[in-house]
């Protein structure tokens, strides 16, 4: 059935602002409180899951919704707002059957042979790298678009070399322009490939490293020499399906390790630490210190994503706060803290210039309750050098997601930027794009941009500067 058909939905994914919008708009928004700086020249885009087929609506998982991206474009401070579905292969076949033929993420046995046996939703994600657009999702290839319009243009294997799925979360060094990715396998070994991508976009290194189980590896981080990839013990388990149960789940007594890996080295020569046990969606960054590898990012105690009971209020064992490891290489030791106890985060995103050396500020999503269902009530800002902290509130009733850092054209420092994000007033029912100073961030919005149609809540977001999308290929 349409997502639209659905009356009266109890399911909260269809519910509220998580709701999927079906409509596609390209127009201007009229309505702007405070200034756009004329300087502020570029797209700011955010992806998640937009179902618009679903068989049982009961049985729908947030992560497998059709992408759509939402992009405010500013031009000299004129901003237009732009929403497109991401037209895969596997989109459009269901667009032209009219209905569902990936039952979530996997094809309905009697139509594999037609349709093959998965669907890449392309939901999650989006880099700029080498020329092209990317939107990306951890089980399947990127997915390449041309900006501003969203034009579709196709998969992108480069050149036959990809043989491995691409991760949602691969890393650029600004330094050398190489793109670091990864991918994990949850059917077979070997469970973890990583790559190397160089700054004019040819694959020239994959090497598999050898991990025992296959986990959800969603993030990874980089330094100037290094890849960091997390074997944390959320495990997927296909026997548990015959059993009614999650195929993923956490696994504490599987142990946590962060694995470190030379740019361009063989899997086999990776370096293991123990780390406490814990999951980690996402890091915040990593550099070196000395013989130290130092990561940061937004740490739980566990993950709950296959418990039949999830945490409650008061329960924060579920709950990412951010975090810091140190790596020893000369002597194999580790060092964890707490950079926060106060409050828990999520999607924290730096100026991306400082990506794999020591940043100081990273701008992240608060969680307003003990658990990641409480939703995201405001920014924090992150001094990681002072280990001090402000938050912006978004105001009663209102929620957003992932901010995003734009640098400024002229721009000096780290702090010589934008913080940029949606917002949703539940009163009005209706999306706000919100421009911070990151330099001034307590003074709060310098502009409130309110879009023409609704922005359901999604994943992660991207900045594009327009001197650089111009240069697509």
């Amino acid at each position: 059935m349409r997502i639209s058909d659905i009356e009266n939905p109890t399911v909260p994914y269809f519910m509220g602002n998580f709701a999927p919008v079906q409509q596609e708009h390209n127009e201007p928004c009229l309505e702007i409180m405070g200034e756009v700086p004329e300087s502020l020249s570029g797209a700011f885009l955010r992806i998640g899951a937009n179902p618009v087929f679903v068989n049982d609506p009961e049985s729908y998982h947030p992560f497998a919704g059709d992408g759509m991206i939402h992009e405010v474009f500013f031009d000299q401070g004129k901003v237009t707002y732009i929403n497109r579905f991401v037209e895969t292969e596997g989109h459009m076949a269901e667009q032209k059957k009219g209905g569902v033929i990936w039952d979530g993420l996997k094809t309905k046995p009697e139509d594999a042979a037609q349709y093959g046996a998965s669907k890449n939703i392309a939901n999650t994600a989006m880099i700029y790298h080498a020329g092209k657009f990317l939107a990306l999702q951890e089980g399947a290839h990127p997915f390449e678009l041309k900006l501003p319009n969203l034009d579709p243009v196709g998969e992108v294997d480069y050149e036959g070399r990809l043989k491995h799925p691409f991760t949602a979360h691969p890393k650029i060094d600004p330094r050398t322009g190489e793109l670091v990715t990864y991918g994990y396998n949850v059917t077979s070994k070997p469970y973890c490939s990583v790559s190397l991508i160089t700054k004019a976009g040819e694959l020239i290194h994959t090497t598999d490293v050898d991990i025992p189980k296959p986990v959800m590896m969603h993030d990874c981080a980089i330094t100037s020499k290094h890849t960091v990839i997390m074997d944390l013990p959320c495990v997927f388990d296909f026997g548990r399906m015959a059993e009614g149960k999650s195929m993923l789940y956490f696994e504490e007594e599987n142990g946590s390790r962060f694995g470190v890996l030379a740019r361009g080295a063989e899997g086999d020569e990776v370096r293991w630490f123990d780390v406490d046990s814990c999951y980690c969606y996402h890091t915040v960054n990593a550099f070196e210190d000395g013989d130290e590898i130092v990561v940061e990012g937004c740490r739980s105690e566990r993950n709950s994503i296959g418990d039949e009971v999830k945490p409650q209020a008061g329960d924060r064992s579920d709950l990412p706060m951010l975090h810091q490891w140190r790596l020893n290489l000369k002597t194999g030791e580790v060092q964890e803290k707490s950079l926060d106890k106060k409050w828990g985060c999520e999607f924290a995103r730096i100026n991306e210039d400082y990506m794999g050396i020591r940043n100081q500020f990273t701008y992240a999503a608060r969680i307003a309750g003990d658990t990641l269902e409480s939703g995201f009530d405001g920014i924090i800002k992150y001094d990681l050098v002072n280990e001090t902290s402000v938050h912006y509130p978004y105001g009663p009733g209102r929620l957003g997601g992932e901010p995003i850092f734009a640098p400024k054209p002229d721009g000096r420092n780290e702090e010589d930027g934008w913080v940029i994000g949606f917002v949703w007033d539940e009163k009005l029912n209706r999306s706000e794009c919100i421009v911070l100073d990151a330099a001034r961030f307590e003074d709060g919005p310098i502009a409130r941009v309110v879009m023409p149609a609704r922005v359901p809540f999604g994943f992660h977001s991207a900045w594009v500067d327009e001197k650089t999308w111009s240069a697509q290929r």
